[in-house]
Order: structure tokens, then C-alpha cells, then sequence
């Protein structure tokens, strides 16, 4: 016979860029920006992809190989500059992933759930996205770079944790990095990769991946089985 969930409420939170929203050209261009402004070459795109969902800051240190000198704070300013510049003159902010608007308000809606958001987005940026798309109101909390340790720290889930008032055992991590792995595992968080992002999937299951799903429309079944047999801490 099935076991039936426990009553403690459920926090499922979810990486934003390559999870929810694609903004890899936005991403890349920016990148590309920045390094013109300082006259340096920029990497491939895939490196650039690589470091999506830290922080900036951890982004550009990664990015300069531990070259002496290099000018990681004006690389951010510059970065912040082109972003932001790209979002004002274009109508369309960063599209949504097909399916995630549909199991997001589906999910919202469960009285045994609630929703968060765990990324290296500012929290302008995060904001501004799910508000034009109309989905902020379904996230009861928020956690980016500004208010705790780059990923894959886990302090942004511990802090969505404590603000939910959610065990580690009631929450799981949606992402496309593994980073987003290694921080939900180190939070002692269930972890689900999700294949159309930017880090490969073989690399999301080394990390620590418990499942990977090829479809937003899969998460709900999954959230289930999670919960129902939870994965034994490893």
C-alpha cells in the first residue's frame, strides 16, 4: 500500500536562470560586455555557462584563473551595467521554461506546499523577472547573493529553511547546476536536477542529483515519490 505524505508542510525551492527562466544569451552578452569594457578576452561561451548560478563576484573570480590583478569588481559593475541596460530596452525579460508556469500556480496551490527561490540573481533582478511573468506572489520566500553565500554554500536554503519553517527532510531543491546540487545535499535537502539547463546531467547526478527530470511537467510526480519514500542521507 502507498504511504501517505506526512502533514508537515513541504518548501520547494527553485534555482531561477536555466530552471525557470532561460536568460543564457542575456547572461553571455553581458559577460561579453564587460570583458570589452576592460579590453580582455572573454571566455568560451560554455566557460561562461559553467559559472552560471554563483554569485558575480565567485562567477569573475572563477573566470580569471587566479590571474594576479584581475579587476573582479569593476567586472561585476560592468556586468550589472549591461544587464540591466539589455532588460530596459528589450519588451521581453528572460522567457520562462515551457511548463513552468502551469506547475508553479499548480504547486502554489497545494495547501501541504510552499515555494521558494534560491539564486545568484540579485534580489531586483529575481523580482523583476517573476514579476513580469506574473508568478511572484506564488513564492513565499526569496533568497539570493545578497543575503547569503554564493552557492554551493547552503546558507540560501538554510535561510529559506528557517524562514519556511521547514525540516531538511520537507524540502528539495530544483536546479540546473551543480551547484544547486551541492547546496541543497549540504543543506540536507532533497536534490532534482533538471536536464534543459546549463550544466550537463551527468554532471548534476555526480554532484548528488536524486533525480533529473527531462520535463517541468515530471516535478510534481517526483515531489511525490520524494516525499513518500524520502532518499536515505548518504
Amino acid at each position: 500500500m502507498r504511504k501517505p505524505m506526512n502533514n508537515r508542510r513541504k518548501l520547494i525551492i527553485f534555482d531561477c536562470d536555466g530552471t525557470l527562466v532561460d536568460s543564457q544569451h542575456m547572461i553571455c552578452a553581458a559577460m561579453q560586455q564587460a570583458y570589452a569594457d576592460h579590453r580582455i578576452e572573454c571566455p568560451p561561451r560554455e566557460k561562461l555557462l559553467s559559472i552560471v548560478g554563483l554569485s558575480l563576484t565567485e562567477s569573475f573570480q572563477r573566470l580569471s584563473d587566479g590571474v594576479d590583478g584581475f579587476p573582479v569588481e569593476t567586472m561585476v559593475e560592468r556586468y550589472k551595467a549591461a544587464f540591466f541596460a539589455m532588460r530596459a530596452a528589450q519588451s521581453e525579460m528572460e522567457p520562462l521554461f515551457p511548463g513552468v508556469r502551469e506547475v508553479v500556480v499548480h504547486l502554489s496551490a497545494r495547501n501541504d506546499m510552499v515555494l521558494g527561490v534560491a539564486t545568484g540573481k540579485s534580489q531586483r533582478g529575481v523580482r523583476m523577472v517573476l514579476g513580469h511573468h506574473g508568478l511572484l506572489q506564488h513564492f513565499t520566500t526569496i533568497k539570493t547573493a545578497d543575503d547569503a553565500p554564493s552557492k554551493p554554500h547552503p546558507g540560501m536554503v538554510l535561510e529559506a529553511m528557517r524562514e519556511a519553517g521547514a525540516a531538511p527532510a520537507d524540502t528539495v531543491v530544483i536546479g540546473d547546476t551543480s551547484y544547486d546540487m551541492e547546496m541543497a545535499r549540504a543543506a540536507g535537502a532533497g536534490a532534482i536536477g533538471v536536464s534543459w539547463g546549463y550544466h550537463p546531467v551527468e554532471d548534476l547526478h555526480a554532484a548528488g542529483a536524486h533525480e533529473v527530470i527531462t520535463d517541468f511537467s515530471l516535478l510534481p510526480g517526483v515531489l511525490e515519490r520524494i516525499f513518500v519514500a524520502p532518499v536515505a542521507a548518504e
